[in-house]
């Protein structure tokens, strides 16, 4: 497929119609509706549903949609990486990250690396674990920062220290609990907020000792588990290392013992993929921290 049509697809999708998208696009309306109509007839589908001002994409041209805006992201990034081989290690560091460790480790990481390379910048993709897996796999990024548990067979990993998980909430969910480590089966009558990656293994647990917790709230993210925490609904399961998403000082935290519930930060990228000379060296850094 022509990556230049491709391009005006995806910027007519955008801006919601022919008319707005040539404005965008400095050209005129007829001959981006002609290319619109040579890219339909190319994959042999109908991509819009044309209305009088805004189009609608079908269920074809919303899969084509998605596809595209990756493939113009390779094509972009295969680019800058010719660009960085011919320039040495300048350049941009694709870096996935997920956001229990973006408020913490990864500052700490950045700050210093930039220090040590200030002509190099960042593009970071935040998502959950298994969105930068997936995005690795596509290589939209070349290095994920993501936590364990997830499958590592596709990738090398370096793994950093161990943390265990915390249970954070108001003082008055912790009234009947003791002061320090408490188990996960002690909160199996509380209002819990966990999100969904440690689903399984927080319910296989409870169910090892034949419990029904009280899932108060699942999400997909760290900070929403704090939020929703640190609000007083409940008691949020998070890694130690989300601790700095706690801002109220009425949330308590009390440490989980159960070994099920430790995890590591790993740095992964991908075992027979490109890596630019940027990303090298940042992962030699990484090793020297």
């Amino acid at each position: 497929m022509d990556l230049k049509r491709l391009y005006y697809f995806v910027t007519v999708v955008n801006e919601g119609n022919i008319s707005h998208a040539a404005k965008k696009l400095h050209m005129s309306q007829p001959p981006l509706s002609t290319q619109m109509h040579l890219l339909e007839k190319e994959l042999s589908c109908t991509l819009f549903e044309r209305g009088s001002r805004q189009i609608h994409l079908t269920e074809a041209g919303k899969l084509l949609y998605e596809r595209a805006l990756t493939m113009l992201e390779l094509s972009s990034q295969t680019k800058k990486e010719l660009l960085d081989y011919q320039n040495g290690t300048t350049g941009s560091l694709r870096l996935g990250v997920i956001s229990s460790v973006s408020c913490t480790f990864l500052n700490q990481w950045i700050k210093s690396f930039h220090h040590q390379r200030p002509e190099i910048h960042f593009e970071l993709f935040e998502a959950n674990t298994y969105q930068l897996l997936e995005q690795l796999k596509a290589n939209i990024i070349e290095i994920a920062i993501v936590r364990t548990p997830f499958h590592s067979a596709s990738f090398e990993c370096i793994f950093f220290q161990e943390e265990p998980m915390l249970a954070v909430g108001h003082r008055i969910y912790f009234d009947d609990l003791p002061q320090h480590e408490i188990s996960l089966r002690q909160l199996y009558q509380k209002p819990l907020i966990l999100y969904r990656r440690w689903e399984a293994i927080i319910l296989e647990q409870f169910q090892l000792h034949h419990l029904h917790p009280q899932i108060l709230c699942k999400n997909d993210d760290a900070r929403t588990t704090a939020y929703w925490a640190d609000a007083g609904l409940g008691i949020g399961i998070i890694p130690a290392s989300a601790l700095k998403l706690v801002q109220n000082p009425d949330t308590l935290c009390r440490e989980l013992r159960d070994p099920e519930l430790h995890s590591k930060i790993s740095v992964i990228y991908n075992k027979n993929g490109y890596l630019s000379p940027v990303a090298r060296e940042f992962l030699t850094f990484l090793q020297s921290v």
